[in-house]
């Protein structure tokens, strides 16, 4: 993102988005300095809170919820108070009628009395002419959209780094230039047809469109919680945490810029 804005022909390199505009090399120096510093400082505050917090991520929490069964209804098959909520479309009880032919749970035949969620079915056989798509599969069996050989993450969900990291940039990024707006009021990234890696899609190429900064690292951390590797609190908590180390961070670049850092002991 860094990148885009320095290559952005409407970008003026003034450093606070004052003074004069720097070369190229010492505006990419000043900017690397400070976006980089920040981040270093978002993974050792991202880090902290995971080893601190401990948390689970969502594949730990639906497959462990769901095998242990539904708890909307004592008089149902599979109760239990520590289980999944049910609800219609999206949680439900396989049973022998579901599992009639032509049911919505034929496919899950042998698995009577267990939770069925409505989910992306996982990577495809052949990646390259087949999707997931959606389906019900069986809650203890829910997956993450990634490939299958590319796990969630295996350390705490809180915070969110992707969250942490994003908003600390977008914090220094404003600052640096004087503006929460990408040059020219807006910026886009546009991917290709076959970007996918485990699964044949989208039909169309796919545009991200931003107006600032703030929206950029925003959609990176919303990004998580489509993919199902975080929970909103980890993101929502993540952009907290990293929009105050990046405010700290641009602070402390500031000093050295201006030749005030104090020396260290």
């Amino acid at each position: 993102i860094a990148n885009l804005v320095t290559d952005d022909p409407e970008c003026e390199r003034k450093l606070f988005g004052q003074g004069a505009s720097l070369d190229p090399l010492a505006w990419d120096v000043h900017v690397y300095f400070a976006v980089n510093g920040a981040l270093h400082d978002a993974a050792i505050g991202a880090w902290e809170l995971k080893r601190e917090y401990l948390t689970s991520r969502p594949i730990t929490l639906i497959r462990t919820l769901g095998a242990r069964g539904q708890r909307s209804d004592p008089a149902l098959p599979s109760y239990n108070q520590s289980g999944l909520p049910l609800e219609p479309g999206l949680v439900e009880l396989i049973t022998d009628e579901t599992v009639a032919a032509g049911g919505k749970h034929a496919h899950l035949s042998r698995y009577v009395g267990e939770l069925a969620l409505w989910s992306w079915r996982g990577e495809p056989g052949d990646r390259d002419e087949e999707f997931g798509g959606h389906g019900w599969i069986r809650a203890k069996e829910w997956i993450s959209y990634q490939r299958r050989t590319f796990v969630s993450p295996a350390f705490p969900g809180y915070i969110s780094g992707h969250s942490t990291f994003s908003r600390a940039a977008a914090e220094v990024l404003t600052k640096l230039t004087g503006s929460p707006y990408f040059p020219g009021g807006s910026s886009e990234l546009t991917f290709d047809l076959g970007f996918l890696v485990f699964e044949s899609g989208p039909s169309a190429s796919v545009t991200l469109r931003w107006a600032t900064f703030f929206d950029a690292a925003d959609q990176a951390g919303v990004s998580r919680l489509w993919g199902g590797i975080h929970v909103a609190a980890d993101d929502f908590d993540g952009r907290i945490i990293g929009s105050k180390i990046g405010l700290k961070a641009i602070a402390l670049a500031q000093s050295y810029f201006e030749g005030t850092a104090a020396p260290k002991p």
